[in-house]
């Protein structure tokens, strides 16, 4: 999982599912993900592999839905995929909220390159006006959910199966899992597979790619 996700979830998780409390501690987080992995082994929910996405989006009629926050994706990203990010910037100014930013920056900020955020309150929302408007109303919509890393689209997973939508598939792994030419249409300045990496150990991963080390 990200880091930044991780943080968001630790502290506060702002339900986007109506007339559910707005705020839930990682325990709910952590029960979405893990609602979803049994969806998975179910069959209810279908995992596909990096290596698998063409087919998935190509003769299966899937639509690549785009769940990380807007740095990661500008980094990287596939050309035509819809995107509604799980978590969002928090520009809360409180004093508590300013204390965890602080908290955030020194141990994963200055490293990853992520900031603070909190969960969109309005993600399954913003999905249904994405996708659903475009469908006639329907959630019979076919969805590849894809994340950096997979856990933050296990959890978008989860809220929309809650939601109705039942043509729902994960990218296993996430983008962070797939190779050169896993997708055809790829924009933005780094690989996808490197997108989630910033701050510092994005300079360290340019250093290891002038080396030769990585690929």
């Amino acid at each position: 999982m990200a880091m930044g996700a991780a943080a968001a979830a630790s502290t506060c998780i702002r339900s986007a599912s109506p007339g559910l409390p707005r705020c839930r501690v990682r325990a709910q987080a952590t029960s979405w993900s893990g609602g979803a992995e049994a969806l998975v082994r179910s069959g209810a929910v279908k995992a596909v592999r990096p290596r698998d996405a063409a087919e998935a989006l190509g003769a299966e009629g899937f639509r690549l839905l785009d769940v990380r926050p807007e740095w990661e994706r500008a980094r990287a990203s596939v050309r035509g995929s819809v995107h509604v990010p799980l978590f969002v910037g928090d520009d809360d100014m409180g004093p508590v909220t300013l204390l965890k930013k602080w908290v955030h920056l020194g141990y994963i900020g200055l490293w990853t390159g992520q900031g603070f955020t909190k969960m969109n309150d309005r993600f399954v929302e913003d999905v249904a006006a994405a996708v659903v408007a475009g469908d006639g109303g329907s959630k019979d919509a076919k969805l590849l959910v894809a994340c950096g890393e997979g856990l933050r689209s296990l959890i978008a997973v989860r809220m929309l199966h809650d939601d109705g939508y039942r043509n729902l598939a994960w990218l296993a792994g996430g983008f962070s899992k797939c190779a050169d030419g896993d997708f055809a249409d790829v924009e933005g300045e780094s690989k996808l597979q490197y997108a989630t990496i910033g701050g510092a150990s994005y300079i360290f991963l340019q250093i290891l790619l002038l080396l030769g080390v990585v690929k």
